[in-house]
């Protein structure tokens, strides 16, 4: 090779040219975001905001994100998705449970207000409530689908429940206390619902 080839070979590499993306550079902007969208909202968030706060260049951000719908929801979930795993517990009564706990924890807490506002401009706003559904929504009732289906394999849970009912009867009250605030979200109310649900879809 000759001295002006290695020479532009070594210029591209040390460019970062084709390195892959920095995991610290996303979780910076994923703080950021996310840090934004409890102080301001997702209407007044904006990329600008975030990429001044990360200290990073737009370009960066749309490079990962090519919405700020996708980039709200990406730094919402990194947040919170720690804290709303399934446990398996062996029953599943207990498993929806204790997850739904939860659930009315994080609600009750400022991430809450996150989640409403979300829902709230996800209304206005068809990316967002894409994005919502996509990455929240989803994946949650794909969770929730196999730890019912557990529940019929060992015979706890009844054969031939529409698991996606069973599902929003279980979810849907705390989703509607959360967004109209008519009763507040307490463990209470979550052993209520699960007990009251669950009593029509267990086997006698």
């Amino acid at each position: 090779m000759s001295t002006s080839k290695t020479k532009k070979a070594q210029t591209v590499a040390k460019s970062g040219r084709g390195r892959p993306r920095s995991p610290e550079i996303r979780a910076k902007i994923l703080k950021a975001a996310y840090e934004m969208l409890n102080e301001v909202g997702f209407m007044d968030l904006t990329i600008e905001g975030v990429a001044a706060r990360a200290e990073v260049g737009k370009p960066t951000i749309y490079r990962r994100w090519k919405t700020k719908a996708a980039l709200a929801m990406d730094a919402f979930l990194e947040a919170v998705n720690p804290e709303i795993a399934f446990p398996d517990t062996g029953v599943a009564k207990e498993d929806f449970r204790e997850q739904m706990y939860k659930i009315v924890k994080l609600m009750n807490s400022s991430r809450g207000e996150v989640l409403a506002n979300v829902i709230g401009c996800g209304q206005a706003d068809e990316e967002l409530i894409a994005a919502f559904r996509e990455n929240w929504l989803t994946p949650r009732r794909k969770d929730a689908i196999q730890i019912f289906q557990r529940g019929v394999d060992r015979g706890e849970l009844r054969e031939g429940i529409d698991a996606e009912v069973a599902i929003d009867a279980l979810y849907s009250p705390l989703f509607y206390r959360l967004l109209l605030k008519h009763q507040p979200l307490t463990d209470k109310f979550v052993d209520e619902l699960v007990d009251l649900v669950m009593k029509g879809l267990c086997c006698l």
